[in-house]
């Protein structure tokens, strides 16, 4: 007896937008995924790997709302990648000793560029989410502190280690640490280099949610279904107040609070621009 039950069709398969320097972007409607692709190096980091970071954002579709930050393999990203600190450095990139010996300028353009990788997650208009598994260590634990939101899995191991290596943080990690988990605490961190783990993590703000290490991928993508449900423009319009909101005083807030309530009644009355 032929079955009539429908032929399975085989999921759609997603071609990377960009996939290059250990950086894969891939896009699906409103969601975009970067994912760091070298597990066998940890997801060590280096600026082609910044670079490529940079260009991801770049080539977000206008359509993106939600970008999602991953790491395959056990560990989300374990920082530098070690061959920075060898003489030579990497293969066509100016080693440490070539950027203290620039000028001022050049050597604060080259940390600039470096930053871009970073700060493009925080636009108003998307959410980033990282989800954090294993070591997120220096530049590791800064790129997820780059995104809005993190989800991690209870072998999470934030650390910032620049500072016992006589460097400092900075790809763009100390304002948004210090807002999470206070002044002190994050002096704390930062000055001794030890482990955060999930639960701390959790207590103090860093984590949004701890899920099973299985249950990551899934917990992610309920997320960005929850924020893909409110209306685009009031949650960057609320996202945008959010940013700002320590910066202002209270004053300063409310009548920020007031000028964006103003656009969205208008917006919703169709007497917008």
């Amino acid at each position: 007896m032929t079955s009539l039950e429908p032929v399975q069709e085989p999921a759609a398969v997603r071609e990377p937008v960009l996939d290059k320097d250990g950086v894969r972007l891939t896009v699906e409607d409103a969601v975009a995924t970067v994912t760091l692709t070298n597990p066998a190096k940890r997801n060590a980091q280096s600026p082609a790997l910044w670079r490529a970071l940079t260009e991801a954002g770049r080539s977000l579709p206008g359509s993106v709302r939600v970008v999602v930050l991953r790491g395959e393999g056990k560990s989300f990203s374990a920082g530098l990648d070690r061959q920075a600190f060898a003489p030579e450095g990497f293969d066509g990139e100016p080693s440490f000793g070539d950027l203290a010996g620039g000028s001022d300028e050049q050597l604060d353009a080259a940390i600039s560029a470096y930053q871009d990788g970073f700060v493009w997650l925080r636009r108003s208009d998307l959410v980033s989410i990282a989800a954090v598994q294993g070591h997120a260590i220096g530049a590791g634990f800064q790129l997820a502190l780059s995104c809005d939101l993190r989800i991690v899995a209870p072998d999470v191991q934030f650390a910032m280690r620049e500072t016992s290596l006589g460097l400092v943080p900075d790809l763009t990690g100390t304002h948004p640490l210090v807002g999470l988990v206070g002044y002190a605490r994050a002096l704390e961190i930062c000055a001794t280099g030890r482990y955060v783990q999930a639960e701390e993590a959790e207590r103090t703000g860093l984590a949004n949610l701890v899920v099973p290490a299985d249950e990551l991928d899934s917990a992610v993508r309920d997320l960005a279904a929850a924020l893909l449900a409110a209306p685009r423009d009031a949650l960057i319009e609320t996202k945008a107040l959010l940013q700002g909101a320590s910066a202002r005083t209270l004053e300063a807030q409310r009548a920020a609070e007031r000028a964006a309530q103003a656009r969205r009644l208008r917006d919703l009355a169709g007497l917008g621009d």
